[in-house]
Formats: C-alpha cells, sequence, structure tokens
C-alpha cells in the first residue's frame, strides 16, 4: 500500500462523501471535539492481534480497514493532524493449549498457562520465545503489503512499565470495575473472578486466581499461588496483567486510542469496553464492528476447523489488490469467503481501477481504489479480466505466462507484461486458479442439431470478418447468428433492426459446448483475444466431436 495521498479537490469532495471509511472519519473527528486535547493530539489508531496462532486473512482485513479509516481522516483534516496506526500484540496472555501445527507438541506441555513470551520457540531460529516468533512473523505479514504502522508488544509494555499508572489506578476503583463485570458472569465463576491475573513467582503461569485482598495504597494484591501459599505482589512491572475485556478498556485509557474496530464476536462486550474505560479515567474510542467472514455453505469461519480461506491460499491465486477490494466491500454484511469469490474480486478490482481516471473528484473518493491504494491508485492497463485469461488458459493450454503474452500482445498491439504489471501477475494467478479449480470441473457437452447448425452458421460469420476485428464487431456478429435461429429467439428483446433479441442460452450453449463450462465472458472480446482462426479451430474440433470425446 502506498502513502497517504489526496487532492484538494478530494478533500473537499470528502465532506459529503458517503464511503463507510469518510463515515466512520466523521465521527471520529466529532469525538475529538469531546476532548480537551482533541484538536492537538496524534490521534491514534488501534488494531489487536493474538499471537498465539500466526497471522490470517481477518489479521488482513482489520488492519487494511483500519488504514482505509486512518486516510480517511487525513483527507478530511487536510493532512493538517497527525495519526499513528499500532498494531498491538497480547502477547501476555497466557498458552490455554498447544497449536496444532507447532513441531513437538509434547515439549510444550510443561508451559501451558504461561504467558506466550515465556514459552519457548518451537520452530528454533533467532526468537527467543513462541510469541516472538509469532510477533515476527506478523511484522513481516504487515510489512508486506506495505501498511503503515507501529508495533507494540503488551509484555513489553506492561514490563516496561507503560500501563503502571492506568493499573494503580484499577487497584483503586477495584470494586467499581468488579460491579461491571460480576453481572456478566455465572455464578460459579463469579465466585472466583478476579480482573487482575498475577504471575506466578514460582511457576512463572497466568493464574486464574480470586483475589484474597486489593490493596490501593501499596498498589498490591494478594492471592495464593499454585503450591496453596498466599503471595502478595505489586501489580505493575509485569507482575500482573489484566483480563482481557478490563485490558481493552485499560489499554485505550493508558495508550490514548482514538479509534478501533473488531469483529462481531466483540459486540456485545463492547459496552464493557467502554465502561471499564470511563471507570479509569478515559474517553471510550470510536470502534467500528465488522461481520465475520462465512464458508462456502453459510457457516462461520473457524481457524481451528480451517473451513475457509488463508491468506496465502487467496495469494496464491490473487493479488493483495483484490484481497483488500473483499475487505473494503460491505464490512457490516456477512459475506462468504471461498475459493470461489476470488474471480469476481479480481474483475471486480480492475473494474473500479478501470473507472477511476474517468471520474471526477467526488466520484473518485467513492471508488474502492482510491481508498485500497491511499488515494494513489496506478494507472489501467490492457483491458482484460480475469475470466477472460481464465478461458484464455483453458482453451490455449497454455502453462505459463509466455503463451498468454502471445495473444495479449495481438490483442492490444505490442503489449508486454514489463508495461502492464497488473496484468502480468493475473497472468500467473489465471495459470494457477485454472489448474486448480477450473480444469477439474470442466465438461464439454456435444452438440445437438440445432447447436451444430447454430456453430456452423457462426463459423461462416467469423470468417466474413477481418482478422482483427474488435470484441464489439465479433459480438454484434455472435448476436447476428442468434437472432436468425428460432430456438434462440427472445420475443421480450428488441434487437437494432426492430426483430426479436437473444436468449441468453445462445451465450450458455457456447460457453457449454467449446469451453466446457456454463458461464464465461463476453464473448466478443474473448474471440478478439484468442483470435478469429483459432475461434474457428476451436469450433472445428467441438463439431468433429474432439472437445466432447477428449
Amino acid at each position: 500500500m502506498t502513502a497517504l495521498v489526496f487532492t484538494p479537490e478530494q478533500a473537499a469532495a470528502s465532506k459529503d462523501s458517503k464511503a463507510w471509511p469518510f463515515e466512520e472519519a466523521r465521527r471520529l473527528i466529532k469525538r475529538l471535539e469531546r476532548l480537551p486535547d482533541g484538536d492537538t493530539k496524534t490521534v491514534l489508531f488501534e488494531t489487536g492481534y493474538g499471537p498465539s496462532g500466526l497471522p490470517h486473512i481477518g489479521t488482513f482485513g482489520e488492519v487494511a480497514r483500519t488504514t482505509m479509516v486512518r486516510h480517511a481522516f487525513e483527507t478530511l483534516t487536510e493532512g493538517k493532524r497527525k495519526t499513528r496506526l499500532l498494531c498491538f500484540s497480547d502477547d501476555m496472555d497466557g498458552m490455554r493449549k498447544i497449536p496444532e501445527n507447532v513441531p513437538d507438541r509434547k515439549a510444550l506441555e510443561p508451559y501451558l498457562q504461561m504467558p506466550l513470551t515465556s514459552v519457548p520457540n518451537p520452530w528454533g531460529g533467532d526468537y527467543a520465545s513462541f510469541g516472538d516468533h509469532n510477533n515476527a512473523m506478523l511484522r513481516r505479514f504487515l510489512d508486506t503489503f506495505g501498511f503503515d504502522y507501529e508495533f507494540a508488544s503488551a509484555t513489553e509494555y506492561y514490563k516496561s512499565g507503560r500501563f503502571d499508572e492506568v493499573l494503580l489506578r484499577a487497584v483503586e476503583r477495584y470494586d467499581d470495575i468488579m460491579k461491571v463485570m460480576l453481572p456478566t458472569l455465572g455464578a460459579e465463576r463469579q465466585a472466583t473472578y478476579s480482573p487482575f491475573l498475577p504471575i506466578s513467582p514460582k511457576s512463572g503461569r497466568v493464574l486464574y486466581v480470586p483475589m484474597k485482598k486489593v490493596d490501593p495504597k501499596t498498589g498490591t494484591i494478594t492471592f495464593e499461588d499454585e503450591d496453596g501459599k498466599d503471595i502478595t505482589q505489586p501489580v505493575t512491572g509485569g507482575q500482573v496483567k489484566l483480563q482481557w475485556k478490563p485490558d481493552f478498556g485499560m489499554r485505550w485509557v493508558a495508550l490514548g486510542v482514538d479509534f478501533e474496530m473488531f469483529g462481531k464476536d466483540h459486540q456485545t462486550n463492547a459496552p464493557i469496553y467502554d465502561k471499564i474505560c470511563e471507570i479509569l479515567g478515559g474517553v471510550p474510542p470510536e470502534h467500528y464492528v465488522y461481520e465475520l467472514f462465512l464458508d462456502d455453505k453459510g457457516e462461520k469461519i473457524s481457524k481451528s476447523r480451517g473451513n475457509g480461506l488463508t491468506i496465502d491460499e487467496w495469494l496464491t491465486y490473487a493479488s493483495p489488490e483484490s484481497l483488500a477490494l473483499f475487505m473494503y466491500q460491505k464490512p457490516r454484511s456477512a459475506k462468504r469467503l471461498y475459493f470461489d469469490v476470488i474471480p469476481r474480486a479480481v474483475d471486480e478490482y480492475l473494474q473500479f481501477l478501470s473507472g477511476y481516471r474517468k471520474q471526477e473528484a467526488k466520484q473518485q473518493i467513492d471508488n474502492a481504489v482510491w481508498h485500497i491504494h491511499n488515494g494513489a491508485p496506478p494507472k489501467p492497463e490492457i483491458p482484460v479480466t480475469f475470466g477472460l485469461l481464465l478461458n484464455l488458459v483453458s482453451v490455449s493450454h497454455a502453462h505459463n505466462k509466455d503463451v498468454l503474452w502471445g495473444f495479449l500482445g495481438r490483442y492490444a498491439s505490442g503489449a508486454k507484461p514489463e508495461d502492464n504489471p497488473i496484468i502480468d501477475k493475473l497472468a500467473g494467478y489465471a495459470i494457477r486458479y485454472y489448474e486448480d479449480f477450473v480444469k477439474p470441473t470442466k465438461k464439454f457437452r456435444t452438440p445437438d442439431d440445432v447447436e451444430i447448425a447454430a456453430l456452423e452458421s457462426l463459423d461462416k460469420a467469423l470468417a466474413s470478418l477481418p482478422a482483427d476485428s474488435d470484441g464489439d464487431t465479433i459480438q454484434n456478429a455472435l448476436l447476428d447468428v442468434g437472432r436468425a435461429i428460432p430456438r434462440y429467439q427472445d420475443p421480450t428483446k428488441t434487437s437494432p433492426t426492430g426483430g426479436p433479441g437473444v436468449k441468453l442460452d445462445w451465450f450458455q450453449a457456447i460457453y457449454e459446448i467449446l469451453l466446457g463450462q456454463e458461464r464465461g465472458p463476453r464473448l466478443g472480446t474473448f474471440v478478439a483475444l484468442y483470435g478469429i482462426p483459432e475461434t474457428r479451430a476451436l469450433i472445428a474440433k467441438a463439431l468433429s466431436g474432439a472437445l466432447a470425446n477428449a
């Protein structure tokens, strides 16, 4: 992602934009107006990360969406406000279970319930702990996408004293915090609950134990350690951490967070976070709740179940920009996240990119690519779609990009990969996606008598066209052939000559017979790209039965 950019015209037009990042940015501005230092403070955007597992597609979405709101805010304030994006790792949490994907899981069993930064690194290498390793993976993950962010470690912040002032305040206001928390718990949990989780001085584990004493004068807590002996220790210096719900509110106060978004699974807890923040003397940040993803069956995606796309899987078949578009669109609507959504996301991205430079400033800031590229979208390239490339791979049997560029260079005279880096990458994605998802499902069918006659007519129509005919000319020829065949005539539509229009059945028949699938690209454009002689040869194969019997 590029540096934050906007034009004066876009800044002016942004005041009335209905795009959701601008709506959130305007809410944030109103919040800042209520703060005593709201007109001078550096505005802090925060995202959270749980290093019990590796960064995933949700991590990308949260940082990408927050970055979009940050850019919208900077545009609305015309770049006059300093902003920061802090990616906060909850690496002081105890390791509750051993992940399935680590080597020698048994070796980690003695470290259950210890802070993630105290658990040995099972992968070896330069990182001292499990948490350090996953934090490094997070930073590498975010750096890969070019996000502008700062990293923060809960362990470092707790141990360095960054949270001490607010933790001492939590001791003073312990009863008020308990009044918020206890009604949210069941009777059994109420009996043992404490917002403070001491780190055992003997075992090093994070302890979920009730408090025997909370002393605001000394800033200490007293609890029973694992060996049955009472221990009194200060809440400062990393010797105690907070339960995750109070931790949210404490962190907002200690860091001065102004904006944070989280998934719908946090929605019922958001009022709790806010109340804790207020008890500890802060003003809750603006927060945005987004919907969670579903798999192809409409079930919630779960990391443990593995029923959804991973970030690596998406990026095997499509660009980060297409994934960013998926995240941008309707974040408060539940969306299915599985392999079939990738081609559509890619083509929608290309469509938005193609239209951007033709738009006025007001339209540009409502265009998804403005938000995806932080105000500086790249120039559009050869006008082809992912769907078109997939079908070109199919009929050309391409196993490398050079084959595709042979067709692309003829379609857009002189086009080269180095001048079209987006399309060049897309060509590679198309080959991989076709091999893994399209090819296994292709099924050519034999044409019936009406279809045989129709394809013969189509072949004659194509033969009469110049070899360099453009997509529109070819598309009109296809329509003329369909209009002449009673099966494909549509009386509810009118042709330019006043006769009946053409049913979609005509195009579906071509897809099924020539491409082996039910749907496909705009055929005129496809034929222009593939070539008229090559398409006629494909028709000949279909008529001979070579495609259906292959």
